[in-house]
């Protein structure tokens, strides 16, 4: 593997701080959602119209949002910190951006003309401009995707501007959670696009620290690891869906039985209806316990089907000399996984287990990443 040559001596630094970010980000996001503080903040992106959060009720009293939502302070401050994260890794992303495309003709015109975009569009989405907002938003990710698709890769200038182009979009994303009251589908996106923003910039840290995992099996395993990408990236939809959904606990708190059989009454087609409309308020779920049943049934099913595949995956990796110890530290997080995901149903949605078990989830993305970015046959060796 010929590690990217970005221009700055300092990029894969940057990097993988990055990462580390957009891990907090993560799975601090999950610990606001399912400690049921997504709508702690109605307002977008301020919180009952400050930069911060309210302490008390009494500073806010006349503000349009309590209306929407009575203050908590004691969730307010989670939602606003997790939004504080998040824009911290959003000037990283564009810092990278910049670094990655500044001898690229026009290059920082594109990713400098995004941002200023971007910038314009949130104080006139404040102000009520929706439609303005709206089509700065679209034009900022237009410009990054333009670029994405002419520029080579060998700087990482691709990579780099396709990041911040889904970072923006995952601003959006969260701006949508709260203006449209945790519509599933919009959650279950915005989990996605952290996953997959924190996948771009792993990716892009291996590459330009440029330490590869030479095997003469690289080529196939590539193939399996990508399998198992699309395998996990499924599951982790699945889990998505039955948060928002909340149907963690549709099936009681028993496993392997749900509900008391092994094959309860079910509603997947009213269960995965993805768009209801604008305007319902989805806190606690709307669904009737047949289709959230039916929710947890399929995403007890894939796990099945990703246990099996990354299990599998895990004991091909332990014959291969070298790659042993990437299969051990597979095959643990896939059993702990598991048993995250069981524990979750039996003590009944214990927070602290349901947050480890999305950062399970991160943890077995971050290994398939790692692999799909540091495998290379040994005729490539650099």
């Amino acid at each position: 593997m010929h590690p990217a040559k970005p221009l700055y001596r300092h990029f894969h630094r940057i990097a993988w701080l990055a990462v580390a970010l957009a891990a907090c980000v993560i799975v601090f996001g999950a610990f606001v959602r399912l400690s049921n503080a997504g709508l702690s903040c109605p307002d977008w992106p301020t919180c009952y119209g400050k930069a911060t959060w309210p302490t008390t009720a009494a500073q806010v009293a006349d503000h349009a949002a309590t209306v929407i939502r009575p203050v908590m302070p004691g969730k307010a401050w989670r939602e606003q910190v997790h939004r504080m994260i998040a824009g911290l890794l959003g000037v990283l992303v564009l810092t990278l951006a910049l670094l990655a495309t500044r001898k690229r003709p026009k290059g920082w015109a594109q990713v400098v003309g995004a941002a200023l975009a971007v910038a314009v569009a949130i104080p006139l989405y404040m102000r009520g401009h929706h439609p303005a907002a709206s089509g700065l938003a679209i034009v900022a990710e237009l410009m990054l995707l333009i670029g994405a698709i002419r520029w080579s890769n060998a700087d990482l200038s691709r990579v780099a501007v396709l990041t911040l182009a889904v970072i923006i979009f995952q601003a959006l994303l969260g701006m949508w959670t709260v203006t449209w009251l945790l519509k599933p589908i919009v959650v279950m996106g915005h989990l996605l696009g952290g996953l997959l923003t924190f996948s771009l910039l792993l990716w892009m840290a291996w590459r330009a620290t440029g330490i590869p995992i030479v095997s003469g099996d690289a080529r196939r395993l590539r193939l399996l690891v990508v399998v198992g990408l699309l395998v996990l990236g499924l599951q982790i939809a699945l889990g998505g869906w039955t948060s928002a959904n909340y149907a963690a606990l549709s099936c009681g708190v028993e496993f392997p039985k749900c509900a008391g059989a092994w094959w309860p009454t079910h509603d997947f087609r009213e269960g995965f209806v993805l768009w209801r409309g604008i305007g319902v308020d989805y806190e606690g779920g709307i669904l009737d316990n047949p289709a959230r049943v039916a929710i947890q049934l399929a995403h007890r099913l894939m796990a099945v089907v990703a246990f099996v595949y990354l299990l599998s995956f895990a004991i091909r990796l332990l014959r291969i000399p070298g790659m042993r110890g990437w299969g051990g530290v597979l095959a643990l997080l896939v059993v702990v996984q598991v048993g995250l995901g069981i524990a979750n149903v039996l003590l009944a949605l214990p927070l602290h287990v349901a947050v480890a078990h999305n950062a399970g989830a991160l943890l077995l993305l971050f290994v398939l990443v790692t692999l799909l970015a540091r495998l290379a046959p040994p005729e490539v060796r650099t």
